[in-house]
């Protein structure tokens, strides 16, 4: 089946999102400063660490101090995480059954390498995705579409055969300006806040290759 299904991570793969925010908390009340809960949604998930710590010192800074600050952050996160990491449900199922089926699936997150490898070896399902892009692989953030087309590109699919699933509004966005059909998952945010994307889901329980192929054909 000449198709694609391209996953981003964080409020995909796993319901991180929570941790993300206590990470973020904790570091902004070390480096005291406050963000709204409607910064956080908008302006902090789905965005490259990059674009992050712009908003959030609200300076163009060095990228040697991003990344320290990033590191920083992603450390808390991580730490926070390890105990508690799960699966969205019903995700296992449906990567085997697309496995099974011969279907071709990507990665597509603007998390750092370091925290896709702590979710893919903890949750031990990195061989059920064929290509894994990660920040340090994408010049442009979401809601650029350079991290589906690149996607696209390496499993050499075409952008009409290829399915985002995302939650968050950028990650949403870069799939519909890759030109491409487009899964909304509620961990995130809304279903009415996820109503310009093709199909709603809360989790995949459910999910199958007849659902995917139906969302293709719409």
């Amino acid at each position: 089946m000449n198709f694609a299904v391209l996953f981003d991570m964080d409020g995909v793969i796993v319901d991180s999102n929570p941790y993300h925010r206590l990470a973020f908390q904790s570091f902004l009340k070390q480096h005291n400063i406050v963000l709204s809960e409607d910064e956080l949604k908008t302006k902090v998930f789905g965005r490259t660490n990059k674009e992050i710590m712009s908003y959030i010192f609200k300076e163009d800074v060095s990228l040697e101090q991003t990344e320290a600050w990033a590191d920083e952050k992603e450390a808390i996160f991580r730490d926070l995480y390890k105990g508690d990491i799960k699966a969205v449900r019903g995700l296992l199922p449906f990567l085997q059954s697309l496995k099974a089926n011969g279907i071709a699936t990507a990665v597509g997150t603007s998390a750092p390498l370091a925290n896709l490898d702590f979710v893919l070896d903890i949750l031990n399902i990195r061989q059920y995705f064929d290509v894994l892009i990660h920040s340090k692989d994408v010049t442009h953030g979401k809601p650029h579409p350079e991290v589906y087309l690149k996607a696209a590109d390496l499993l050499r699919v075409d952008v009409s055969q290829c399915i985002v699933i995302e939650d968050s509004l950028p990650g949403v966005q870069a799939g519909l300006n890759a030109g491409m059909k487009v899964i909304g998952i509620t961990t995130t945010h809304t279903p009415q806040e996820l109503q310009d994307t093709d199909l709603v889901i809360q989790d995949f329980e459910g999910m199958s290759v007849e659902k995917i192929q139906a969302v293709l054909r719409a």
